[in-house]
């Protein structure tokens, strides 16, 4: 991966990678939906590719406080339905990921988001309260989540559909989430140090500049999601989620 040097990271880029660090400890801490915007800021800052590569060791610093704060809410039996697909999806974008063209890849991504979203916000307004159940939903975004995490470190917009289809109480959620985020992400590193080679001890030492943001971020986000309520959390998610798919469409 060819950075420039540390010192040499202008000024712009350091507050931009800053602000996606102290982004990236809300999201871990529970308000999720809001990838997007850390990889925008990233992208700016660095470049599409080698972004992809220094935000996975942060995320996983998140990852790691958010077990321990939520871990007595987790959903193991979500965690084993959901988790073997995603793997499969993550192995399916190292493989396409150098090669799709980034244009196709957004379009195709916004619209099967948006259509979910949509979907789930009917669902969601339905007076039947069936949980999908089917081993086909599962597989279709567990399999979409791991490429796209993979890809662009996006794989929260079709998760979220997941688990508010199966309506998981917020903190639930999050719990759910914080475990099975640490899995695949810790599952990418490989791929990225030796495939793709977008973490290298450069990019771990830029890492370590900006981790206090990603600490921040999760002070900041803990007290935020103690006061949205259940109900509204879940609206809020389909919400950021709809947005993101917007910014990756026009990003």
């Amino acid at each position: 991966m060819m950075l420039a040097s540390v010192p040499e990271i202008s000024t712009t880029s350091w507050v931009l990678a800053f602000i996606a660090s102290f982004i990236i400890g809300i999201s871990k801490a529970g308000l999720k939906g809001i990838a997007i915007v850390i990889v925008t800021l990233m992208t700016f800052a660095f470049g599409a590719k080698e972004s992809t590569g220094l935000i996975v060791p942060m995320l996983i610093v998140g990852d790691i406080f958010a077990v321990f704060y939520y871990n007595r809410h987790t959903q193991w039996k979500h965690i084993i339905r959901f988790l073997p697909w995603m793997m499969a999806g993550v192995l399916v974008g190292v493989v396409i990921g150098k090669d799709l063209p980034e244009s196709t890849f957004k379009i195709c991504m916004s619209a099967i988001i948006l259509i979910s979203v949509v979907t789930m916000y009917w669902w969601d307004r339905r007076p039947s309260k069936t949980i999908p159940n089917h081993w086909a939903f599962a597989g279709f975004t567990g399999i979409m989540s791991g490429v796209t995490t993979m890809i662009g470190n996006l794989a929260g917009a079709f998760s979220n559909i997941y688990f508010l289809a199966i309506r998981l109480p917020k903190n639930e959620f999050i719990g759910t989430a914080a475990w099975l985020f640490l899995f695949i992400n810790i599952f990418k590193l490989p791929f990225h140090i030796f495939v793709w080679k977008t973490i290298t001890p450069d990019t771990l030492m830029i890492n370590l500049k900006l981790i206090p943001g990603v600490f921040l971020g999760l002070f900041f986000g803990i007290r935020l999601v103690r006061i949205i309520q259940d109900k509204f959390y879940r609206k809020l998610i389909l919400a950021l989620t709809a947005l993101g798919a917007l910014l990756i469409l026009f990003k």
